[in-house]
């Protein structure tokens, strides 16, 4: 008696390779875009020392959550520790806090500002970007509404090659300061989520997609107060 075939048996062994194939091809997307971003920035990242020979036309610290209280979590406060170091030692006159005040009860760029003017910072070096609400979005309002052209951006390491390489394709002269002075809880979390948001960004900086707000322009040479609020 012959042994019957079954029609979709080859079918089915055909999706799976094609599903496979897939797969595999996306891995080394991703594992190419992740090593390239890394590698074409890896210059730019510099010490505290090597920093304060610059004369930048600002300092960005990039925003990270705040507790319920209006304090900053571990992970902001050593970016805005790491921030003051590089105003003090000269690096630029002038900070850029960037984050998320996209509503009255959530509000990183104040507690920003709050903690460093309480570490001796004049407010009125103090510029917030209210509308940071991304690494993406932080780095085009610097450019475009804060007129930064030289700038030092500081965050942690894993973090600063996508906030490096989005600053090159804008057309800044950019460097980093990584504000890693512990370990942090999630630590492993971020670093997976991280390699999403640099394929995320490899494409917006291909596109340019406009922030979710611009607006007028508030030069960073002026009064750091002004954008308070």
């Amino acid at each position: 008696m012959k042994k019957q075939i079954n029609p979709a048996s080859p079918k089915k062994k055909r999706f799976f390779l094609l599903f496979i194939a897939i797969l595999l091809l996306v891995g080394i997307v991703t594992i190419s875009i992740n090593a390239y971003i890394c590698a074409s920035v890896k210059d730019q990242i510099i010490t505290l020392e090597e920093a304060s020979s610059l004369d930048a036309d600002a300092i960005l610290v990039l925003g990270a959550r705040v507790w319920d209280n209006g304090e900053p979590s571990g992970i902001l406060k050593d970016r805005i520790s790491t921030g003051i170091d590089l105003f003090e030692a000269g690096a630029s006159d002038r900070m850029l806090m960037s984050g998320d005040h996209g509503q009255d009860d959530y509000d990183e760029v104040n507690a920003m500002k709050d903690y460093a003017v309480e570490q001796g910072v004049p407010s009125s070096s103090i510029f917030l970007d209210h509308a940071g609400f991304s690494t993406y979005e932080s780095v085009y309002r610097a450019r475009d509404i804060f007129q930064v052209q030289t700038v030092v951006i500081v965050t942690q390491q894993y973090h600063l090659y996508r906030a490096l390489y989005i600053a090159n394709k804008m057309g800044l002269t950019a460097y980093g300061v990584a504000s890693d002075r512990r370990l942090y809880d999630g630590i492993l979390s971020f670093e997976a989520r991280e390699i999403l948001a640099r394929i995320k960004d490899f494409v917006y900086t291909i596109f340019m997609p406009l922030p979710t707000y611009l607006g007028d322009v508030i030069p960073i040479s002026g009064d750091g107060n002004t954008t308070n609020g």
